[in-house]
């Protein structure tokens, strides 16, 4: 995956800060548009999730903040909801002209509402897919409704959302009044694909209802189980993020994504420095992954460490090589489970009689088998264990060979 930053200059002139993430190959087979929440950004972790997610299925994905958010210029109180519909609508246009046409429009909370009006003035765009989006737009002034008089008498005021303070005005509060969604969601007749939380605190599960009895076939839903509303735990942006990228096959022609080139070798990693902290994609020559560091320790936790990716390495081959031994001696295993953790330990913690103490790699293995074993079967499955390709090579010394490719 890579992510080029681009600016793009909507109907008032004001330029509007924008990433697009491409797949590891630099190459999309489709380009989509992703429409963040209400008073949000481009760089909620959400959004980069589902965004990134989409790449590994062939889509180039456009992330970006409306007027007057994020890194946008203008004032958040020109980002009523028709200015998001227009900044949609300028992001396709320059999509379009500087790309390839988008055909995809994802929509997070008010974005949902915003792509499906989008969507509706846009033959390029042959399907939809909206996360906790509300039924009508005038569900979002609940964020400001206490301060809808004082609008009314002062004509601007501050209003807090989120802890964040926002000036609003008497046109940005009347424009949430002129949009009939309802209205527009079942003229769509486009697939639509609704995605929701049932116990979402913001935006009701009745809304997806709503949207959802509104729009014409084909539309599906999807239940975001026990997601809160912004999709704070990383689990739930990287589902949302798969399950679009597999719904959105069947309105799509399946095309063969070219994948980056390894340069003759197995793996290739790429971590662009300028947009990403530790996020790095991983891909050999038909899959493609992500690698991260936990948060605890500055990383953004969007992928498996390091060390997660060299006890998986161990823990698979260890397994592929107890199913291969069992089945050649016939013995009854139907699972098995293989543990793995890697520390540093001193040798002295270790009881180790070395030449120079000092800390050395620690990996434990714990095996667990599921079948009609005896103790002795058991006790030669545990030695096969450690002589699994991958275990024999972290074991034994290694020797490797470092070289500069130019660029």
């Amino acid at each position: 995956m890579r992510t080029n930053r681009i600016e793009i200059k909507n109907i008032k002139g004001y330029t509007l800060a924008a990433y697009l993430e491409l797949p590891a190959n630099q190459k999309p087979n489709y380009y989509a548009i992703f429409a963040h929440c209400f008073s949000c950004s481009s760089n909620l972790n959400a959004t980069k999730n589902i965004s990134r997610s989409l790449t590994s299925h062939g889509f180039g994905v456009v992330r970006f903040d409306f007027t007057g958010l994020g890194r946008s210029e203008g004032e958040f109180l020109e980002s009523h909801f028709s200015a998001n519909v227009e900044d949609l609508l300028a992001v396709n246009k320059y999509i379009t002209k500087h790309y390839e046409a988008p055909s995809l429009l994802i929509g997070h909370s008010l974005g949902g509402a915003a792509v499906i009006v989008a969507a509706s003035k846009l033959e390029n765009i042959k399907a939809v897919a909206t996360i906790g989006a509300p039924a009508t737009v005038e569900h979002v002034t609940h964020h400001f409704s206490h301060a809808i008089n004082e609008v009314a008498n002062k004509g601007e005021v501050e209003i807090n959302i989120g802890g964040r303070p926002f000036k609003i005005n008497q046109e940005f509060v009347n424009d949430f009044g002129k949009t009939d969604l309802p209205a527009i969601t079942k003229k769509l007749r486009k697939p639509l694909l609704v995605m929701h939380a049932p116990f979402d605190r913001i935006v009701g599960i009745e809304n997806a209802q709503e949207l959802y009895h509104q729009a014409k076939h084909p539309k599906s839903f999807v239940s975001l189980h026990d997601a809160d509303h912004l999709l704070m735990n990383s689990k739930h942006s990287e589902y949302v993020g798969r399950i679009i990228g597999e719904w959105v096959k069947l309105y799509f022609p399946q095309l063969e994504n070219e994948m980056l080139s390894t340069e003759g070798e197995q793996l290739v990693a790429h971590l662009d420095l300028t947009e990403n902290n530790f996020t790095t994609q991983l891909q050999t020559q038909k899959h493609t992954f992500i690698g991260d560091e936990p948060s605890s320790v500055g990383g953004d936790d969007f992928g498996p460490s390091p060390y997660e990716y060299l006890n998986a390495a161990i823990a698979s081959c260890t397994a592929m090589t107890l199913k291969l031994y069992a089945e050649r001696k016939e013995w009854d295993l139907k699972e098995v489970y293989v543990y793995i953790s890697h520390v540093r330990k001193h040798s002295d913690e270790l009881m180790l009689d070395v030449e120079k103490p000092g800390y050395l790699d620690h990996i434990s293995k714990r095996l667990k088998f599921i079948g009609n074993l005896n103790d002795k079967q058991k006790q030669r499955l545990k030695e096969i264990a450690s002589k699994c390709p991958v275990h024999k090579t972290v074991a034994s010394e290694v020797v490797f060979d470092t070289k500069i490719i130019e660029a």
